[in-house]
């Protein structure tokens, strides 16, 4: 099986930098795109950024500019520098990954516990 455990969260002031991590673990052969998303009470998860396995990346508009999204496949982790914070940008930061298992077919995605980001003064 695999566990993905995000974590780097906390609270950080407007302004400031947070880099949220997503360890993968498991019998994993190869780990493909992989996702952000963050969810606040009430409302639906919504996508923050994407990353291939190629490496080839994309953003959710509001967040463009802003938070990096990166790989070290040799660590099998996945990271999201967050700059120039906002309130709005708090959240609960969840990651999704298709991710093959050694000996087995298919890449099916999992997600993470995820982590609590508080940007307020």
């Amino acid at each position: 099986q695999v566990q993905l455990v995000e974590s780097g969260g906390g609270l950080v002031q407007p302004g400031g930098s947070l880099r949220l991590s997503c360890a993968a673990s498991g019998s994993i052969s190869v780990i493909y795109t992989v996702r952000w998303y963050r969810q606040v009470p009430g409302k639906q998860r919504e996508f923050v950024a994407i990353i291939a396995a190629d490496g080839n990346t994309n953003y959710e508009d509001s967040v463009k500019g802003r938070f990096t999204i990166s790989r070290d496949d040799a660590k099998n982790t996945i990271y999201l520098q967050m700059d120039s914070l906002k309130p709005e940008d708090t959240a609960v930061y969840f990651c999704n990954a298709d991710i093959a298992l050694i000996g087995r077919l298919g890449a099916p995605a999992y997600w993470g516990q995820g982590t609590q980001v508080t940007v307020s003064s």
